[in-house]
């Protein structure tokens, strides 16, 4: 088994619902739902790192520099980056072509973890395996499917990621 470092930058898997504005918003101090999501799966032993604590619309170029000198400098070889899906494809291409010797899989969520019908565990399950798995490159996991980097698209009109 190849040991898994899982980068957190935000997006609505780690949003929570806020009662003040009855809206979606990340958690009090910050903190992702990515260590309850492993808890509760009873997987334990990837790393987790917490990078950032953003909307994927904030997701600039210069946060995706950040995240590829984090990735390059891991000592992994296998890392999950979740990540918002509304600008998961363009950090997927941004990051294509960059990193070498390395399997990066991106995954996210439609849905916050912290609702209970969400796709969070299932995404981030696939995403885990598919790193240990797959060849070196960049791919995304979203909906049961792994996507190559220039293949990742949003489907907003059905709420998924299509080929």
């Amino acid at each position: 088994m190849k040991p898994v470092r899982i980068l957190t930058t935000g997006g609505t898997l780690d949003k929570v619902h806020d009662w003040r504005t009855e809206g979606l918003a990340f958690a009090g101090a910050g903190k992702s739902q990515v260590p309850e999501v492993l808890e509760n799966a009873r997987c334990e032993w990837p790393e987790t790192e917490q990078l950032f604590q953003i909307d994927s619309l904030e997701m600039t170029d210069t946060y995706r520099a950040l995240l590829l000198e984090r990735i390059v400098k891991a000592k992994e070889a296998a890392l999950v980056v979740t990540h918002g899906t509304s600008t998961m494809g363009e950090t997927a291409r941004y990051l294509d072509g960059k990193i070498e010797g390395k399997t990066v899989v991106l995954t996210g969520a439609m849905r916050p973890h912290s609702l209970f019908v969400s796709d969070a565990a299932f995404n981030l399950g696939g995403a885990i395996i598919a790193a240990q798995t797959l060849p070196a490159g960049v791919f995304a996991v979203m909906n049961g499917r792994v996507f190559p980097a220039q293949e990742v698209r949003k489907n907003e009109r059905l709420g998924r990621f299509d080929a």
